[in-house]
């Protein structure tokens, strides 16, 4: 895998279960690439993403993110995988029990930080970046959906992801929330030379904020250079 490409996928095939997805997948990604990802429901989006992030296993084909091997990964070297890795959802599973500095700490120590001191400096920093820092002590169900997505976003960039996995990150946000987080991802990932992989069925987004486009459809992933076609 070269060293500036985040995701090498050569002829890959992705499964869900035993049903067969997607089939031949060639798709590479380079350092700070902002890629989206389309297609109709059940054409095998969130399938691929699953298989990026490693939550289902590289049958067929040879595939590599953020230089690890998918056909080699198991559970135990999967959290290492994760940690290069930003994961955003579209209902942005923050745990309601817990303030939103919690929730980072959570995710910091799920990960392995154990120093206090420099749990709190991370924090602070990734909620700065979302300008979201005056939210700290507040419980997500406090917040708007745009302001949990932001924590949402936060929470991927405590540990400096290499590339950010988004599945339908604006799905449940009105149009101009939707621009909003679009847009600081954008501003992020320039920012960072972070990659990212955004899965969404919003094509005036996309148009908004141009990237390379790659589609799910007929089994196959087909990459584009423009929304276009």
């Amino acid at each position: 895998m070269e060293t500036n490409r985040v995701i090498d996928l050569n002829n890959v095939s992705v499964y869900q279960n035993d049903k067969l997805i997607l089939n031949g997948v060639n798709l590479k990604i380079e350092k700070g690439e902002f890629v989206y990802l389309v297609g109709k429901t059940g054409t095998g989006k969130s399938s691929l993403l699953k298989t990026l992030y490693g939550d289902l296993p590289l049958r067929q084909g040879i595939g590599y993110v953020v230089g690890f091997d998918l056909s080699k990964i198991n559970w135990k070297n999967v959290p290492f995988l994760r940690r290069k890795l930003g994961i955003i959802f579209q209902d942005f599973q923050l745990l309601n029990d817990r303030n939103v500095r919690n929730n980072l700490k959570f995710a910091l120590q799920a990960t392995g930080w154990k120093d206090k001191a420099q749990i709190q400096k991370r924090i602070d920093v990734v909620l700065e970046n979302v300008g979201m820092i005056h939210k700290a002590n507040d419980m997500p169900y406090h917040l708007s959906g745009g302001e949990q997505q932001r924590i949402a976003i936060a929470r991927s960039l405590l540990n400096d992801p290499q590339l950010i996995l988004a599945d339908e990150p604006t799905g449940n946000l009105d149009p101009e929330t939707s621009e909003e987080i679009i847009s600081l991802l954008r501003m992020i990932c320039s920012k960072t030379e972070t990659a990212a992989f955004i899965g969404t069925h919003d094509y005036d987004i996309i148009r908004k904020f141009h990237g390379r486009v790659v589609k799910c459809a007929d089994s196959q992933v087909f990459n584009y250079s423009d929304i276009d076609h």
